[in-house]
């Protein structure tokens, strides 16, 4: 069972950057697949980010080329460097896991069973 914590969510202008940090408590994540998704209000969860043990990575094509997915091994510690943020990227970001999955699966087919409670990100224009 996961207890996923997420961090580093907050409120900046168009352009700005934050880095969101996800861990499992008492867990180790280095063989799991971890995702990051995001739920803005009125709109279903979307698969955002997907990283696998491997180093595999997907992104969606909404934040290609502005967010970078990454792991800490020692850390047990998932991030995403979000570059150049858009009011369409206001979001709560939540991260999730699941064993040695295919990253597009994960990010695009979901299912997955825990979640974190989320950090809020905000991008004004």
């Amino acid at each position: 069972q996961f207890q996923f914590v997420e961090s580093g969510g907050g409120s900046v202008q168009t352009g700005g950057s934050l880095r969101l940090a996800c861990t499992a408590a008492g867990k180790s994540l280095n063989s799991y697949t971890v995702g990051w998704f995001r739920q803005a209000p009125g709109k279903v969860r979307e698969g955002v980010s997907c990283i696998h043990g491997d180093g595999t990575t997907y992104y969606a094509d909404s934040v290609k080329g502005r967010f970078t997915i990454s792991r800490n091994n020692a850390e047990s510690t998932v991030y995403l460097q979000m570059n150049n943020l858009e009011p369409d990227d206001t979001a709560t970001y939540y991260c999730t896991a699941e064993y040695m999955r295919p990253v597009q699966q994960v990010c695009t087919k979901g299912g997955m069973t825990y979640w974190g409670e989320g950090t809020q990100v905000t991008v004004s224009s």
